[in-house]
């Protein structure tokens, strides 16, 4: 009886022996940078990092900040049915459109706006608009 569990007992070491020098193996096959980082996961998230700097490039001029401000412009109307809308992308470049309601018409207006400012005469809810779409990162400190 002795005898078998020796027997056992060299045959369970010798497979433990053989099991860490195939892993050993497998895990030697893979190319490793000095971290310790296989070669082709470095490669993956070098792809990424190009994607996102793509990404980011490309959304700069997404109009993505906008704002509506809604008043009553005539003083005899209520339900503030007047608005205008700030379009801008990240360099403040877009648009600010307008529209204006009377009692027996609306007017609209679309004004181009470059770098959070517009060329044309704007009204007070118009530079509302396009300072409540300017990013607060981008505002000019109160003083």
């Amino acid at each position: 009886m002795l005898v078998l569990s020796l027997l056992s007992l060299l045959i369970a070491v010798g497979a433990l022996v053989l099991a860490g020098i195939a892993y050993r193996d497998r895990h030697a096959s893979v190319d490793r940078s000095p971290a310790g980082v296989p070669d082709e996961v470095r490669a993956d998230v070098l792809g990424l990092r190009q994607e996102v700097a793509a990404l980011t490039a490309e959304s700069r001029d997404a109009l993505r900040h906008l704002a509506v401000v809604r008043y009553d412009a005539f003083g005899d109307m209520g339900g503030a049915l007047s608005w205008s809308l700030a379009l801008l992308d990240d360099g403040g470049d877009g648009v600010v459109l307008t529209s204006i309601h009377g009692r027996s018409e609306a007017r609209s207006y679309a004004k181009s706006v470059r770098a959070w400012a517009c060329e044309s005469q704007t009204s007070p809810e118009e530079d509302e608009a396009i300072a409540a779409a300017r990013p607060a990162s981008q505002r000019a400190p109160r003083g």
